[in-house]
């Protein structure tokens, strides 16, 4: 689930994590298997994308495995092979319960990469079919890394600005509760360098004198100041995380999405490299209805896939823990809090007007701090043409 802005944040996520979770990770040798995940009874045609499709899609994630990317790893067939010391793992590639021909190849991101964007992985790296690349992340680069988004798995970012809200309790928006910080002399603590911040401080929505960059990633400084502060996190994490997890706070945060303030980039889209559309288009005509079913198929029941994530997790053995009951929360959290849901009837559409939007927000963001092409327009970041109308967590 990291976008560029969750890119920004790798290394703080990293280490909260690491610190909140109890899970004990395993270290496993290259090259072995699981039987973590089988295929779900699930009915309905055979998809057969061995002539349309590579050999073998890879799919380059953002992070470490954990449940927003449950579609992906929905899709793996029984008996997976996991490389630990490639942090990545193989297997069929499933649809309605059924091989596809073709296998599916799903690398971890973050540090598995150096935390190195995704475009940039991409275009250094040909063999890779699909990565994750957030609107802002495809905005930033599309000058020299254009990327094209098939799929959006998630509607909004699940990111947040978190809170005590014993200490603030009439918090309707980000901007109430940057006022109330100012006045009580609390901070908002971030990853330096996030383009949101940037945003958040030059709308005015957060006065400059409570934002401080010196977020560290462990829940340290959060805890200390007994709820005086504001911190980074996400929707799908942190409120379970520090309630049920870190035992030093114990109790419940509350939260406000950032999208909620107009930072409405789409996270983590499936995306391919621009100049290869063309080509992939007849697989993706058939692979991303796929995609689509998975993504239901998980939301609807993600216990046996959260398994497999937490598997993986231990064997890449690389600091990052998570266990499926953050899985189950975050699977929860998207459904509730709409992070996932039908756009137009159907799960993993785009829409015209909201990219036109977001780009007269990024584009004096990232003025100097990127390669935004010139004259860039929405129809260059996206299509919807790929996606089934039939598919969706309401059918």
């Amino acid at each position: 689930m990291r976008t560029t802005t969750r890119l920004g944040v790798a290394t703080a996520a990293l280490a909260a994590t690491a610190i909140a979770l109890t899970g004990c990770a395993a270290g496993s040798s290259s090259g072995t298997t699981t039987s973590t995940a089988s295929a779900k009874a699930a009915t309905g045609p055979a998809v057969d994308l061995s002539g349309v499709c590579p050999a073998t899609v890879v799919v380059q994630t953002d992070w470490n495995p954990e449940g927003e990317h449950g579609h992906l790893y929905e899709m793996l067939g029984a008996n997976p092979t996991i490389d630990a010391s490639d942090k990545s793992v193989t297997g069929d590639l499933m649809a309605n319960g059924k091989s596809t021909g073709v296998k599916l190849e799903i690398r971890a991101g973050g540090p598995a990469i150096g935390y190195s964007k995704v475009s940039s992985q991409m275009y250094q790296d040909k063999s890779i079919t699909l990565g994750y690349v957030s609107t802002d992340e495809a905005v930033q680069f599309s000058g020299n890394l254009p990327t094209t988004a098939v799929f959006a798995e998630n509607d909004q970012s699940p990111f947040v600005i978190m809170y005590d809200p014993a200490t603030y309790k009439n918090v309707d928006s980000i901007k109430d509760l940057g006022k109330d910080l100012e006045k009580n002399g609390g901070v908002v603590r971030y990853f330096n360098g996030a383009s949101y911040m940037t945003y958040l401080e030059q709308s005015g929505i957060l006065p400059k004198s409570i934002l401080d960059g010196s977020y560290d990633g462990t829940p340290a400084k959060f805890v200390a100041a007994g709820g005086k502060d504001a911190q980074q996190g996400f929707a799908t994490a942190e409120p379970y995380i520090y309630q049920n997890q870190v035992a030093a706070w114990g109790k419940k945060v509350d939260y406000k999405l950032v999208s909620s303030t107009g930072w409405n980039p789409y996270p983590e889209t499936m995306s391919v490299r621009s100049g290869d559309l063309s080509k992939l288009s007849p697989c993706l005509k058939q692979l991303v209805p796929v995609m689509q079913q998975a993504d239901v198929d998980y939301l609807k029941s993600p216990g046996a896939t959260n398994d497999l994530i937490t598997k993986l997790v231990q064997q890449y053995n690389n600091g990052w823990t998570y266990d499926s009951k953050v899985g189950a929360f975050a699977a929860s959290q998207m459904v509730k809090l709409g992070i996932a849901k039908d756009t137009d009837g159907y799960i993993g559409s785009m829409d015209d007007q909201r990219m036109q939007d977001f780009l007269k927000k990024a584009e004096p963001i990232f003025a100097g701090a990127g390669d935004v092409k010139s004259g860039l327009t929405p129809s260059e970041l996206y299509t919807n043409e790929f996606l089934d109308k039939s598919i969706g967590l309401g059918k």
